[in-house]
């Protein structure tokens, strides 16, 4: 009689008790874009896309590892192909939970290895529609995060949650991003500036599973205010491929080893 006592009371307590927080939310939805598998690589191809059509191209391949459990240190290497004017530049991040992450550029027609200030990180990447800290996302205690609500997006149910930067140096108020309740991915994330207009909005495209990972394969940052939009897709990628420790250095920023970018 007690064990059915118990499940009674059980079956009386709020659905909402169960319901995950926002920062749970948030925190699986960076598990699920960011932090998939031991480590990765992807071919990448960037299109920079102006307000009138033109077409700017880069090529590059992105390598990532992780260090420990889900959500903690991290580290990337990004090599440029094309165009000539980046060809062979580098990039490189360290990340660490709960503070600002290292990140240095090789620039080759100079042939320096200089540092990215923490400051930067908001500054445009390599002149896309993305920053530096998009590339390998942002810390979640950096926001104060909310659910506003729950609704379908491209037929699929999301969470919509609203994070709040707490630093006042951001060049956008909040913003709010649809988390697919299945995969956790972001689907679409909207920015809003000081002024509480919308003003950039980044899509997930395509979605494909890579060895049992569901991974955005395309998407797009547009900036509604100027006309300008990125658009990002995996040419191919690959999860658990066994990246070596030693890549990660500012050795290989000047001359990484064809193995592991080509």
């Amino acid at each position: 009689m007690k064990k059915y006592l118990i499940l009674l009371a059980l079956l009386l307590i709020p659905f909402e008790v169960f319901a995950l927080t926002a920062d749970e939310v948030v925190k699986k939805s960076q598990a699920a874009f960011l932090y998939q598998g031991k480590d990765f690589k992807a071919r990448v191809l960037m299109k920079l896309i102006s307000k009138g059509g033109q077409e700017r191209v880069r090529e590059m391949t992105m390598l990532r590892k992780n260090y420990g459990a889900s959500g903690g240190d991290q580290k990337y290497f990004i090599y440029f192909f094309q165009p000539a004017d980046v060809k062979d530049m580098t990039f490189m991040v360290y990340k660490y939970p709960g503070r600002d992450a290292d990140r240095w550029l090789f620039v080759p027609s100079i042939s320096m290895v200089r540092r990215v200030a923490a400051k930067d990180k908001y500054s445009s990447f390599v002149g896309s529609d993305f920053t530096y800290e998009d590339v390998s996302g942002r810390n979640l205690e950096e926001d104060t995060h909310s659910i506003i609500k729950e609704e379908k997006y491209n037929g699929k149910d999301c969470y919509v949650v609203k994070s709040t930067p707490k630093a006042a140096d951001m060049e956008y108020s909040y913003k709010q991003s649809w988390i697919d309740k299945t995969s956790y991915l972001p689907l679409k994330e909207e920015y809003f500036d000081k002024r509480d207009e919308l003003y950039k909005v980044f899509t997930a495209d395509e979605i494909k599973e890579i060895k049992d990972f569901p991974t955005v394969t395309k998407r797009t940052m547009k900036n509604l205010q100027s006309g300008h939009m990125t658009q990002v897709t995996y040419l191919k990628a690959d999860y658990n491929i066994g990246l070596d420790d030693s890549l990660f250095s500012e050795r290989y920023l000047k001359q990484p080893p064809k193995k592991w970018i080509d």
